[in-house]
């Protein structure tokens, strides 16, 4: 068996001869080339209910609810803590106005970050974050949102499920009455009466 330092020389030798030989820097190159190499990292593959998720989260980013429809069932039901909806007409609704009014009176300060996305066959999840103007009443709001999801067979959005803390959100969009009232019903029911009206109004344009 040849020795460390041996095998250092024959090394050192073969080197500079592939090196210097034209001929042989060829072989070289071409073997080279035709060998696959070994990658450290797995290809990793998103499912298509996960694919779904990013892209409905990176075209409200864009504040583009086209894109953001696409995602939805005909039958999709979504709930948060001013909105209950049912059907694509009224969840996408929501989401066009919400968009319309951000570029009109907050496109400046308008930002949205998403991550831990996950999703299988029939269900998924997601957190998000935005930074947005309330059009009400022009005060900066900072929301922290987590989202699941139910998907059917087709890999549409069927059901949608935000939750946020509803207390520290009015604190931020309402000033004053939701520091002072935003964790009774009072608020609460007076801002979801208030963002349906909105709603209605829009979608009878």
């Amino acid at each position: 068996m040849a020795s460390p330092c041996a095998v250092a020389v024959i090394w050192l030798t073969v080197h500079r001869e592939i090196r210097t030989s034209p001929r042989i820097r060829a072989v070289y190159d071409f073997l080279a080339a035709a060998i696959p190499r070994r990658s450290n990292h797995r290809e990793t593959r998103l499912h298509p209910n996960q694919q779904t998720i990013e892209m409905f989260y990176g075209a409200f980013a864009r504040l583009d609810p086209d894109t953001m429809a696409r995602c939805y069932a005909s039958d999709v039901e979504f709930d948060d803590e001013v909105f209950s909806l049912r059907g694509k007409r009224e969840v996408t609704g929501m989401w066009r106005m919400l968009c319309e009014a951000t570029r009109a009176k907050g496109a400046d300060v308008w930002k949205l970050d998403y991550r831990d996305v996950q999703a299988g066959a029939g269900s998924g999840s997601a957190h998000w974050d935005a930074h947005y103007r309330f059009s009400a009443t022009g005060r900066l709001v900072d929301n922290s949102i987590d989202a699941k999801f139910e998907f059917n067979p087709a890999g549409q959005i069927v059901r949608h499920k935000d939750r946020f803390d509803f207390w520290r959100w009015s604190r931020q969009a309402l000033g004053a009455p939701g520091v002072l009232l935003g964790w009774t019903p009072v608020i609460r029911n007076k801002v979801r009466g208030q963002a349906a009206a909105n709603l209605r109004k829009f979608l009878e344009r």
